[in-house]
């Protein structure tokens, strides 16, 4: 329910943050919230992934991108992430999600995203977003790319352990099989 709070008061004031690039780092500034925690009391690992979503969203909207891919009839789902814990955060602490644009494949856009606390790294994620068409069909990256107008520069390189994960951990497409077997 906290993450629908956010997401109002994150529309509520986008137009008071300032405008970015899709290529910057987009920061957004949060506090750990008592309904955030787990029996530990400290930040449940679930509300991290949850807050992800707020940080490409607010880089999007911020960037003006959001709007474009809405009108092409565009959205961006997650297909794999993964996330390491390093500190944890504490209730009312405060902390900075930067979510960056890191790069593409021939089938997703990936994006690091940092939870932030007086320049420290707490928790980092890598994640691969694929893009879907509301009228059914994908949106290849090179699509998504050329609409954002390229670039501009020189295209970010993945790191080879990101493509190794990205191949190691995927899945069958969608209408392709994928039955549930144990090796033992």
């Amino acid at each position: 329910m906290n993450l629908w709070f956010r997401l109002l008061f994150d529309l509520l004031t986008m137009r008071f943050r300032p405008k970015v690039s899709w290529l910057e780092v987009g920061k957004r500034t949060f506090r750990v919230w008592p309904s955030d925690l787990d029996i530990f009391r400290h930040m449940n690992n679930g509300v991290f992934l949850s807050l992800l979503d707020l940080g490409r969203y607010d880089l999007a909207m911020r960037a003006g991108i959001w709007q474009q891919w809405n009108k092409l009839g565009w959205y961006p789902v997650v297909v794999a992430e993964t996330i390491t814990f390093r500190k944890s955060l504490m209730p009312w602490q405060k902390f900075v999600l930067e979510s960056k644009v890191i790069g593409t494949d021939e089938q997703a856009v990936y994006f690091e995203q940092r939870f932030v606390v007086r320049g420290e790294i707490y928790t980092k994620a890598v994640v691969r977003i694929r893009f879907l068409k509301r009228s059914h069909g994908i949106v290849t990256p090179a699509e998504v790319v050329a609409q954002l107008g390229g670039w501009q520069g020189a295209e970010p390189v993945l790191p080879e352990w990101i493509k190794q994960w990205a191949e190691q951990t995927s899945l069958p497409k969608g209408k392709e099989e994928a039955p549930s077997l144990w090796h033992e």
